[in-house]
């Protein structure tokens, strides 16, 4: 199982999220819930589409942390 940080931000009426380690994968939503479910399954097809293509998974380097100033 791989595993990849994804961004979510809210945008103009909707969110939008990216994955800073597969590079091109994006989804938007109407909603949070909306737009992490369709980033899942954006992230899958990603994965799916580099193995298909007998591309390296790459290994998640990313992550997130808050700072309070």
């Amino acid at each position: 199982m791989n595993r990849f940080l994804i961004v979510v931000e809210k945008a103009n009426g909707n969110y939008s999220a990216y994955s800073p380690d597969l590079p091109g994968c994006v989804a938007t939503g109407e909603s949070r819930e909306k737009v992490e479910r369709n980033m899942h399954e954006a992230v899958q097809m990603h994965v799916q589409g580099l193995r298909e293509d007998n591309l390296p998974i790459p290994e998640s380097q990313s992550f997130a942390e808050y700072i309070a100033v």
